[in-house]
């Protein structure tokens, strides 16, 4: 995101975000990404007015009537400094100002944590209208692998700077299975096959890929795994967790 963002420089390659380069349209490339962190990037001293006056100064396309119009979707006050809002408007906040203006890269670090439920539900649902416009893209960085179901394509998983997963979302879920049976029937191949492993004293738990699951036995019992459960057996592979 940082390299995205020329925040860091590159040591080769070359980013292009909406078919430009930052060293070709400077401007250009910096209109058509809109930022959004887990905090503000605002002053706390600002007022709805100071944010609509910096947006405009920086971004010729901004929508002034469109920004307050979320304001009014999302019941933000106008006449209060930010300082006074919740976490959870302050989030909005900062999606009004980049969903205000023609963003064609939403570039989004942990948007959502720490926001309650209904406000996430309200974000994620701003986003998938944002996305179904078309011809507009949405990269979230986030450990709520809830958002992801409900909103990702596609899904890069990086733990410990190594990628274990790089899939459209729909292959990522259907390519696995959560197996469940008891000790008894967890035997040394049935290990070998699993991606990882839970066991109890009740029983036992694990990931098995799609293809491996149609070998197993009928008494063992299949199900879908959530994308969570995919994410976590695969930090712990080749064994128990």
């Amino acid at each position: 995101m940082k390299l995205i963002m020329e925040q860091l420089k590159r040591d080769r390659g070359e980013i292009l975000v909406c078919g430009r380069k930052f060293c070709e349209d400077e401007v250009a490339y910096k209109n058509s990404i809109g930022y959004v962190a887990d905090t503000c990037y605002f002053p706390d001293s600002f007022t709805i007015r100071e944010v609509v006056n910096t947006l405009e100064s920086f971004y010729k396309e901004f929508d002034k009537e469109k920004f307050y119009g979320y304001l009014k979707k999302w019941s933000l006050p106008k006449n209060k400094t930010i300082k006074s809002f919740s976490k959870g408007m302050k989030v909005k906040l900062m999606f009004a100002s980049v969903l205000s203006r023609k963003s064609e890269l939403l570039i989004l670090d942990e948007p959502t944590s720490g926001l309650d439920p209904v406000v996430r539900s309200e974000i994620l649902e701003e986003l998938q209208e944002y996305i179904a416009c078309g011809r507009k893209s949405v990269l979230v960085s986030t450990h709520i692998m809830t958002d992801l179901e409900k909103v990702a394509d596609y899904i890069c998983f990086i733990h410990q700077g190594e990628i274990k997963i790089n899939d459209l979302k729909d292959n990522v879920m259907t390519n696995y299975k959560m197996v469940k049976g008891g000790l008894d029937e967890l035997t040394t191949t049935l290990k070998e096959s699993l991606i990882g492993y839970k066991a109890t004293q009740i029983g036992f738990e694990g990931l098995i890929s799609t293809v491996e699951s149609e070998k197993i036995k009928d008494s063992l019992f299949l199900e879908h795994p959530t994308l969570e459960e995919i994410l976590i057996y695969h930090i712990k592979t080749g064994g128990e967790i």
